[in-house]
């Protein structure tokens, strides 16, 4: 099984740190730039409705986590609920997922170092990354969440600096941004929805991305420290992170400096920063961004994607031997070849053109889309069990269920129907076509190996 042998190494502090980290990177710290300018204030909008939408989908997957500890996470709910095929589906798309974005994240890093040192090729500060992070999860989990934990840290501290001195730029009035600082900046010049509202809506795709990562807390389960306790502090406290680092530093940004100064490659902090006078500010916000990036590709990129291969060699949805742990509890194997999977992406990345970023986005996007239906869809065949007496009851129930469960998947196809609108990122869906056909088709093939597999087993248990 799934949960047999990992290490419980993560304890309240990393798995909220955890929680946070994996909800904030580089889709807030550079995509609310060119998001800011293609829709104005009303971007703050988008982002409370869509954390709304996603805090439902947490608590659905928390409910399912005190039902019962998996540490394939919403993999194994999928198959236990959905069958199978989705199980296996959902492993291996959620794997995809985080290896592109892995891939995009380690060459943002190497984009970002070049800001100090614009000689040294960015592709050389994609592999050094990419072979420190993969020794880090190598070595243990507690390792593991004690970088991602000081990870975290500076982008809150970060985010906080940002909306403590935005505040005293208010309140107070000093430094030059202070003569032109005022909450009438959200409405003043063009209304809250400057763009039209049409154009608010097309900013959804890189919402729904800056929030790619918040399911992380149900990788973690299988390696936490009394999860029936933790895992819901974390879930109960995101709408408080979603309301400060997100919709609070926005809040703020955008009452200091109008909306009208943005440009779509322009990042909110480090403009922000520029306008109050902080010294050396472009360096300060780069180097937290560098931090962003290192820290998606360490919880997500390396983290999540070598748990979820080992789910699906233990659950016979790929070969058996990404099932094994090392003498310390690591999926050793499985972290091996998503490094390497991503390594892959060093090379490509660094001939790819501009857009390139937007695309993988947009990729990782529609794939999360799925995986959260998934959550939703396998919560609701939960919730009909229960009903029927078949499965026990979670004391931590999703509120409103089973109408905000339909609600949240209404919401999502709306999402899907937006990216496909634009053509940039319409390519996500011929992506994700694609990878499905390629998922049903190796089905046959996964399902085949795995009932060899188990009846090779009996055959040694019967030799036994």
């Amino acid at each position: 099984m799934a949960e047999e042998g990992y290490e419980r190494g993560l304890g309240t502090r990393q798995i909220q740190m955890l929680a946070i980290g994996g909800t904030i990177g580089t889709g807030l710290f550079l995509g609310a730039g060119k998001n800011i300018a293609k829709a104005g204030p009303s971007l703050i909008l988008m982002y409370a409705v869509a954390g709304l939408a996603l805090f439902f989908v947490m608590r659905a997957l928390g409910e399912l986590l005190t039902y019962r500890r998996a540490e394939g996470g919403f993999a194994d709910y999928a198959r236990e609920f959905l069958g199978p095929f989705w199980g296996y589906a959902t492993a291996w798309t959620y794997w995809i997922i985080w290896v592109t974005t892995g891939m995009a994240e380690l060459t943002a890093a190497g984009e970002y170092v070049q800001y100090w040192w614009p000689e040294f090729e960015q592709w050389k500060t994609a592999l050094i990354a990419l072979v420190v992070l993969f020794t880090v999860n190598l070595i243990s989990v507690k390792l593991f969440g004690e970088l991602e934990f000081w990870f975290a840290m500076v982008k809150v501290a970060a985010i906080v600096g940002m909306i403590v001195v935005g505040l005293g730029v208010l309140v107070i009035g000093f430094s030059d941004a202070g003569k032109t600082a005022s909450v009438s900046n959200l409405w003043a010049h063009g209304g809250v929805f400057p763009e039209g509202f049409g154009a608010t809506l097309m900013t959804l795709q890189m919402v729904m991305f800056a929030y790619l990562g918040v399911e992380l807390v149900g990788v973690t389960a299988g390696e936490a420290k009394d999860p029936e306790k933790n895992i819901p502090k974390a879930i109960n406290a995101l709408p408080i992170r979603f309301a400060l680092f997100y919709i609070g530093s926005l809040l703020v940004i955008l009452s200091v400096i109008s909306w009208t100064e943005f440009e779509e490659d322009s990042s909110p902090f480090v403009l922000a920063f520029t306008k109050i006078g902080i010294p050396a500010a472009a360096g300060i916000v780069n180097f937290v961004v560098l931090t962003a990036a290192l820290s998606s590709c360490n919880a997500g990129g390396l983290y999540s994607t070598s748990r979820m291969l080992r789910t699906a060699g233990a659950n016979g949805d790929g070969p058996r031997v990404l099932a094994r742990l090392n003498g310390r509890g690591v999926p050793v194997l499985t972290v091996v070849i998503s490094a390497l999977v991503m390594g892959i992406g060093v090379v490509v990345n660094a001939i790819v053109p501009d857009k390139a970023f937007e695309y993988i986005t947009s990729v990782s996007t529609g794939g999360a889309i799925m995986v959260w239906a998934v959550i939703v869809v396998a919560h609701l065949v939960y919730r009909r069990r229960v009903r029927a007496g078949l499965v026990k009851a979670s004391g931590y129930r999703m509120p409103w269920a089973p109408y905000s469960s339909w609600a949240v998947l209404a919401f999502f196809v709306f999402v899907t129907v937006l990216i496909a609108w634009e053509a940039d990122t319409r390519v996500a869906l011929y992506v994700m076509a694609g990878w499905l056909v390629l998922v049903m088709a190796a089905w046959p093939l996964v399902r085949r190996g795995s009932s060899a597999g188990r009846g090779a087993e009996k055959v040694q248990v019967s030799a036994k």
